[in-house]
């Protein structure tokens, strides 16, 4: 029924969003005694930032359940609200970058992308994983990986016929690219920092 569907949209979208919305970096880096992390660095709730203070393991885990939480948030909405899957992942990714209890101040969204993109067409997951870690691990640039993947999702979707998905990651992949503006101009000037290497 149509209402049953605009119900499971609905739900979809509220379940993402409270899923996306944990923030996983703030919570791990202040439970192992690192303080806040957004008094650290970028300032950023994610994966890199939380790099930042040293603490690798706590790092690793932070991308393991950002990703995770994007995935879970679709797995769940295929299963327990079919329809609402698509919207659900928009709102897990929306979640991250603005959660509410934080001010609506949180992640770039790189990792939940790569989560939600799992639990709607695994292929472009696995394209998605592949680019980012490949570019990471030639360039240690951590943005320009992050955009470079961002934006083989929704030609990934486009190239193997899931065309419905096309639009909203065409919107996630251009809203990445605006939250990691100032790292494309460092990029551009040649001055963004490396993994493993001090800013300068």
């Amino acid at each position: 029924m149509v209402s049953d569907l605009w119900f499971n949209m609905v739900a979809g979208l509220v379940l993402g969003y409270a899923l996306g919305a944990i923030p996983f970096g703030l919570l791990l880096t202040r439970l192992s005694g690192g303080g806040d992390i957004r008094t650290i660095g970028s300032g950023n709730i994610g994966a890199t930032n939380v790099l930042r203070t040293g603490r690798k393991g706590i790092a690793a885990l932070t991308l393991i359940l950002d990703m995770l939480k994007g995935f879970c948030a679709v797995w769940l909405a295929s299963d327990y609200l079919p329809g609402g899957e698509i919207l659900a992942a928009a709102g897990a990714f929306f979640g991250h970058l603005y959660p509410v209890w934080l001010g609506f101040k949180g992640g770039k969204g790189s990792a939940t992308y790569g989560g939600i993109l799992f639990g709607l067409f695994w292929q472009g997951g696995v394209i998605y994983a592949t680019i980012w870690f490949g570019v990471l691990i030639i360039s240690r640039l951590s943005s320009g990986a992050s955009l470079t993947a961002a934006l083989s999702a929704p030609i990934a979707a486009a190239i193997l016929g899931y065309y419905d998905l096309v639009p909203m990651l065409s919107v996630c992949t251009l809203i990445i690219f605006w939250k990691h503006r100032g790292n494309i101009e460092r990029l551009m000037a040649g001055t963004e920092p490396r993994i493993g290497k001090s800013k300068s």
